[in-house]
């Protein structure tokens, strides 16, 4: 499963008035227009996964909606391989800086688990996985296959779990262990966001469609679309990936197993970075068998593999942990 969030609940200034024309246009009108486009999109196609579009209400006051459907999820014990919340898609203009761009959107990603136990804290210990949380993977995902579909789109990583001090639906699902992500813009409008509408010193406030940028909600859109399509068309993730640190070697021997159900991967890819760097920077392909050994040092890099299609759609990646052999 897929699960694509949006809230249509909205507010404004103050968070208990229920009387005042509060629009949400942005916040978030948008994540809900982009859901109800793929809602459209994906009707009309036959994938091989289930995709949830959830709207969602009660975020502005405790991300109620959301925290029902992480029980619901875990109580029914859904298969669920990626959350992406959008919340904020389609402001392109800052408030204060009048920075404007509609050419960069942020996709912001845990680190550690919130729901991490011991033992897998214990396994990030070993590995230096702090920066490889499988919500990041899924960040990784998204940065690759969004531009790589959408033009005129760069994809900023943004590592923390939300903005500064704040949250989102995508939270109450990450607590239950599943991998999640927020899709926010780039510049946020604070004379919009969470305002009651008027006008001071000549400045319009209030979240109105006025204000919204239909050309940065459109190519929003479009990275999920290419996001949500390629894991739902790709062979699931290799199981068991490790590598061998059972000796000294300035070789790596990699190894995994095939994805235990679906459509037998036509490939692996195995996936190589510098530990400093936040993105895969190379991915080296095996056709045959579950293992490779790489000429590079494990001291000094870090690896991950992922399955992929004779179409070239690629699964997630799944990191790479030390294990004696």
């Amino acid at each position: 499963m897929i699960a694509l969030l949006a809230h249509y609940d909205s507010r404004a200034t103050h968070g208990n008035d229920s009387i005042s024309f509060a629009p949400g246009a942005n916040d978030d009108g948008s994540g809900i227009a982009c859901l109800m486009e793929m809602t459209r999109i994906l009707s009309q196609l036959d994938i091989p996964v289930t995709v949830k579009l959830m709207f969602l209400s009660g975020e502005e006051h405790g991300l109620f909606g959301a925290r029902h459907m992480a029980q619901v999820a875990e109580k029914e014990n859904w298969n669920l391989t990626a959350v992406i919340n959008n919340d904020m898609i389609g402001n392109s203009n800052a408030s204060e800086t009048n920075t404007q761009t509609n050419t960069i959107v942020r996709v912001f990603s845990e680190n550690i688990p919130l729901a991490e136990t011991p033992e897998m804290a214990a396994i990030r210990k070993l590995n230096s996985a702090e920066n490889d949380s499988r919500s990041r993977q899924l960040a990784r995902y998204i940065k690759e296959t969004g531009e790589r579909y959408v033009n005129n789109m760069t994809v900023q990583l943004v590592y923390r779990f939300d903005r500064f001090g704040r949250g989102g639906d995508q939270q109450p699902l990450c607590e239950k262990g599943f991998s999640g992500v927020r899709i926010c813009e780039i510049n946020e409008n604070y004379d919009r966001t969470h305002q009651d509408i008027r006008e001071e010193n000549g400045i319009h406030y209030g979240d109105e469609a006025w204000g919204i940028d239909f050309e940065y909600v459109r190519k929003n859109t479009g990275i999920n679309i290419a996001s949500t399509l390629n894991m739902a068309l790709a062979p699931d993730s290799p199981q068991n990936v490790g590598i061998d640190i059972s000796g000294l070697t300035n070789y790596t021997d990699i190894f995994w197993e095939a994805p235990a159900k679906g459509k037998k991967p036509a490939a692996y890819y195995v996936l190589v970075r510098e530990t400093h760097q936040p993105q895969w920077e190379k991915k080296i392909i095996v056709k045959d068998g579950h293992s490779a050994r790489l000429p590079y040092s494990k001291d000094n890099y870090f690896f991950a593999v992922q399955s992929v299609d004779e179409e070239g759609h690629e699964s997630l990646p799944v990191f790479a942990i030390g294990i004696r052999k």
